[in-house]
């Protein structure tokens, strides 16, 4: 299993999808993480196969591209100050995205896991909430142990 870094911002105010997208592109890159081909290929993956889920009670957005375009696995977690427009992933409309997880992978079979993983634990609206509402210094250990953990 890999270690992932884990990145966490709150806060932030973006217009909507694409300005989440240059920003996780452009701290991906300063953080050394991600190639420089990363930013355009999250825009062109989002665009082709959107990530925006409506959820039971919450809406979150799992942008992704291909490992190809990754130096080291990492997670970039966003809370923004508002949600943010996605379009939606299962079918033509948008949703508005109050949680953001970037995943950033190096093994595609690492990503599958990890997609699974995290797709059930969405399933579980305690899980939305406590990423919602933790101190954004308790967000690191509280995704380790409900995901990293499960994964490794």
């Amino acid at each position: 299993m890999h270690n992932y870094r884990l990145f966490v911002a709150s806060g932030l105010n973006f217009a909507d999808s694409t300005e989440v997208l240059k920003h996780i592109g452009e701290r991906m890159v300063n953080e050394g993480v991600v190639k420089d081909t990363y930013p355009a290929a999250l825009l062109e993956r989002e665009a082709t196969y959107p990530t925006g889920i409506a959820l039971e009670e919450h809406i979150v957005a799992i942008p992704h591209c291909e490992a190809i375009h990754a130096r080291e696995p990492a997670i970039y977690l966003i809370r923004p100050s508002a949600p943010v427009p996605f379009s939606q992933a299962d079918d033509d409309g948008q949703v508005a995205a109050e949680l953001i997880i970037a995943l950033i992978v190096t093994d595609p079979q690492e990503q599958l896991k990890l997609l699974r993983t995290l797709f059930g634990k969405l399933q579980q609206n305690e899980f939305i909430e406590g990423l919602l509402l933790a101190k954004e210094t308790e967000i690191e250990n509280y995704f380790h142990e409900n995901i990293l953990a499960a994964v490794a």
